[in-house]
């Protein structure tokens, strides 16, 4: 074979290849599926973390509220409606102090942490709180938890006919072993005063 006819042949070789189309480059940046998107924003959560913020009072009675009334509401008035139920009163009647104390709680402690769970979605520049994704997770324990409230009046309840019994027993006789009225009634009123803390920490800690 000639110079010239290899000189040609080889020509076209790479005349050929440069026609060829070039392969599709593959986008490395392809957007991830709709539904997998939603899972990895709507994790579950553990158990443990649902029941930790389930074991709280304050925090059931804001998961209350937000379910009742939908879309956003506001820090000022969620401490008010908070703060009623508490107290066990109405929102009209309840003092400056009574809200503040609800509010400072709510915004330091509770709502942070629900917002890091994504139960609520808490605006701390400007007071607003609506449910998260996660919050649907906890509905279904919500009214299981609430009847496992502890039942504070049997508590006080019990002091107090244990203290008026121990009164009555110093009276027939039982304070010449120690147990006089004044006994009794110190016994009586750290019991009440112990049970009140407790359900003053189960209210607002957790």
């Amino acid at each position: 074979m000639s110079s010239t006819s290899q000189r040609t042949s080889e020509s076209d070789l790479l005349s050929e290849e440069a026609d060829e189309p070039e392969p599709e480059a593959v986008d490395e940046t392809e957007s991830v599926p709709e539904e997998a998107a939603d899972s990895e924003e709507v994790a579950d959560l553990p158990l443990d973390h649902v029941f930790e913020i389930l074991k709280n009072e304050r925090r059931r009675t804001v998961l209350h509220y937000l379910q009742e009334h939908g879309g956003t509401v506001s820090l000022g008035e969620l401490a008010e409606h908070v703060a009623a139920v508490e107290n066990g009163t109405t929102v009209a009647q309840v003092t400056s102090n009574e809200r503040k104390c609800v509010y400072v709680g709510l915004y330091q402690c509770h709502l942070p942490k629900m917002d890091d769970m994504d139960i609520v979605e808490f605006n701390q520049n400007r007071g607003r709180i609506s449910l998260g994704p996660n919050a649907v997770q906890l509905y279904e324990y919500l009214e299981e938890s609430d009847g496992a409230d502890r039942p504070w009046p049997l508590y006080y309840g019990s002091l107090t006919g244990a203290g008026v019994l121990g009164l009555a027993a110093s009276q027939l006789g039982a304070a010449a072993v120690g147990l006089t009225p004044t006994v009794v009634a110190t016994v009586a009123l750290v019991g009440i005063a112990g049970v009140a803390a407790a359900q003053t920490l189960d209210r607002r800690d957790g």
